[in-house]
């Protein structure tokens, strides 16, 4: 009998043992990110560095492309759990009849600038003069590309008359723009702090990394990156993309309670690269961009659709439920939220 007893509580055990095994494995997580070495996505990065997501019970897998399209690809594919990447996809492909859901925002604004090639300083003054120059971008179909054919339709420029290339976010952004690979660029940080550190006479047509020149480009605030994936996924795993929404809002509360030189401190050296002093520039730049809440603005949604249906008639012509695109239904159950 006394046997039996313990065999009976060896096999509770043992399948105790399996459920805490499947419940490790459920909680793995596979991120791509449209490019880690952004300032933009910094959030993101960082949270794994301060193990916020394993405080949450996940394990996150990052995984780095070069741009946001491209990791998009990767989560509509099943390659890929969850975008760190641009709001502004969900509203494009809701134009398509495609449920994707952002559900924590970590940047108020796009941090995007135009910026000429030092080649063509003193050439292009204006984006009028882009007309049949070749522009790049991260990846063609990223957020970068939208902003691009935004701001040409903004003034005047057809955007089929501009060749669009894509040349990353980081060091090959800026190996294409030094080289006159490309005529000027949509670039982020740290990539414009460091090109303008090596050109001191740099031109930018079009700046979005603070308040102000997010307010004059777009007239309202604009929500850059975001936490994103398909709506049946986020259905499927509130689990996981509460514990995500919890490390993500974690660590923009630890942003904001640091100094940049100890955000700096903690992230891989692969990411800050050799020239730390403009690293930190570039960081000190980037810092007012960062979310303190995590929350979607309504306003700042609207403003992205607002955009896009200026430059893209499928986008105008869809009658997109902006409510289904994101949800603060996670940031607003963290633990200690407002």
């Amino acid at each position: 009998m006394l046997k039996k007893s313990i065999r009976s509580a060896l096999a509770a055990l043992g399948a105790l043992g399996l459920m805490s095994a499947a419940a490790i494995a459920q909680s793995k997580v596979t991120i791509a990110v449209g490019g880690a070495g952004c300032l933009c996505y910094l959030p993101t990065m960082l949270a794994q560095e301060l193990g916020e997501y394993k405080k949450n019970g996940l394990e996150v897998e990052l995984v780095d492309f070069k741009g946001g399209s491209q990791s998009l690809t990767a989560v509509i594919g099943g390659s890929a759990d969850v975008v760190s990447g641009y709001f502004d996809h969900c509203v494009n492909l809701a134009a398509k009849n495609q449920a994707l859901e952002a559900f924590v925002v970590y940047d108020r604004y796009p941090g995007f600038a135009l910026v000429v090639s030092p080649k063509q300083t003193g050439k292009i003054t204006s984006i009028k003069d882009l007309k049949d120059k070749k522009v790049g971008v991260s990846a063609p179909g990223s957020s970068t590309d939208f902003f691009l054919k935004y701001m040409l339709s903004k003034e005047g420029v057809d955007p089929n008359s501009v060749g669009v290339i894509g040349i990353g976010l980081a060091a090959t952004a800026i190996a294409a723009m030094e080289q006159g690979s490309v005529d000027a660029a949509i670039m982020l940080d740290p990539a414009i702090t460091l090109l303008q550190g090596k050109n001191k006479d740099l031109k930018i047509l079009s700046d979005t990394r603070t308040q102000q020149d997010t307010l004059s480009v777009f007239g309202g605030e604009y929500p850059g990156g975001a936490l994103y994936t398909k709506s049946g996924w986020i259905a499927s795993h509130q689990k996981e993309v509460q514990g995500l929404t919890n490390a993500i809002v974690a660590t923009l509360k630890w942003i904001h309670s640091h100094t940049p030189e100890e955000i700096m401190a903690k992230m891989p050296e692969g990411l800050v690269g050799a020239d730390k002093a403009l690293y930190l520039a570039a960081l000190k730049n980037t810092i007012p961009m960062y979310s303190t809440t995590g929350r979607m603005d309504p306003k700042g949604a609207q403003a992205v659709l607002d955009v896009f249906s200026q430059s893209s008639p499928e986008v105008k012509n869809a009658k997109i439920d902006l409510s289904k695109t994101y949800t603060n239904k996670y940031v607003e159950a963290v633990p200690g939220a407002r």
